[in-house]
């Protein structure tokens, strides 16, 4: 396997390193890239000593120099990839000895467009740890409940499959084909700044045939620590639910243009329309949500029973 790994680097000079040099060690490797984005520490210089000491690690930046955002970091990750598979990995985690170990026999399927696994949590500092722990509450380990692939994993994720297929797996732990990837012409929405991972992996569900591999035992480690964004964001807070809004109306937006089954479709726009609601103040989030009780009271059912009570 020739496995190009995509790190897009933000205010990241502490951790950098040791995510490199996890990817590094693995045979299968072929090549790093890293994509700096204006970072205001000094992640540029750490990335220009990895470059010059390893021949893997290819350094990046955006032509005008200027922060654009994880998305479109991946996005120009994927423009200068040359290996067969791409992987990625966030520059505060890290690859573990048997990251690619289910790749390498899954692959000889010609019909596996991508694997995904499971990965672990390390808290790198104790505010990181406090923040994750009152605002995420997840578990160690970030998994799906069962093995599962095809269209079973694109529904999982929606929630519609009959057993609860689990958490959302992270870009850490997935593998795609470079051809697959190109085939589908998916790339990451630049617009979401929180969520952009969790719309592309929802959206390469649907393109590509997606195959489970070790949803046991973790093969990559995510950091958490004072900087992690995501865990600043309390639950059901007008943050959250605008984040929310835009990464469902992405999805709305996206299922548009396709001819999705029938609960699949609903099932976006009614989290989008849940979302949309929870944004809204005064008389006309009242009347909307009234039009849209009637129109469909499944709305109800959805997220927006957490939300519905924020004016």
């Amino acid at each position: 396997m020739k496995i190009s790994v995509i790190i897009p680097v933000y205010n990241a000079e502490k951790y950098v390193s040791k995510a490199v040099e996890s990817a590094l060690q693995l045979d299968e490797v072929f090549e790093v890239i890293l994509v700096e984005d204006k970072s205001p520490d000094n992640a540029l210089q750490i990335c220009q000593e990895l470059a010059q000491k390893y021949d893997q690690v290819k350094l990046f930046q955006h032509p005008d120099q200027e922060n654009h955002g994880a998305g479109a970091s991946r996005n120009l990750g994927l423009e200068k990839v040359t290996g067969d598979f791409i992987a990625f990995l966030d520059a505060d985690d890290y690859f573990l000895p048997n990251r690619f170990t289910a790749e390498k026999e899954l692959f000889k399927n010609p019909k596996t467009d991508g694997v995904f696994n499971a990965i672990g949590t390390e808290y790198l500092t104790e505010k990181g740890k406090e923040e994750f722990l009152s605002n995420i509450n997840d578990n160690y380990l970030l998994t799906v409940n069962y093995p599962a692939e095809g269209n079973e994993v694109f529904r999982g994720l929606l929630g519609l499959t009959q057993k609860i297929f689990g958490s959302f797996f992270t870009l850490d732990a997935l593998t795609i084909r470079r051809s697959s990837l190109e085939s589908s012409k998916l790339r990451f929405n630049e617009a979401l700044r929180l969520h952009q991972d969790s719309d592309f992996i929802m959206k390469l569900a649907h393109h590509c045939h997606l195959k489970s591999g070790i949803i046991d035992q973790p093969v990559a480690i995510r950091g958490m620590h004072d900087d992690n964004r995501i865990t600043k964001i309390v639950k059901y807070s007008p943050q959250y639910n605008q984040r929310q809004f835009l990464f469902w109306n992405s999805l709305y937006e996206w299922s548009k243009t396709l001819t999705l089954e029938k609960d699949a479709s609903q099932h976006i726009y009614l989290q989008k329309k849940a979302f949309e609601l929870s944004t809204k103040k005064g008389l006309s989030k009242t009347v909307d949500l009234l039009v849209t009780i009637l129109k469909n009271p499944n709305i109800l059912r959805t997220k927006y029973r957490f939300t519905y009570t924020h004016s």
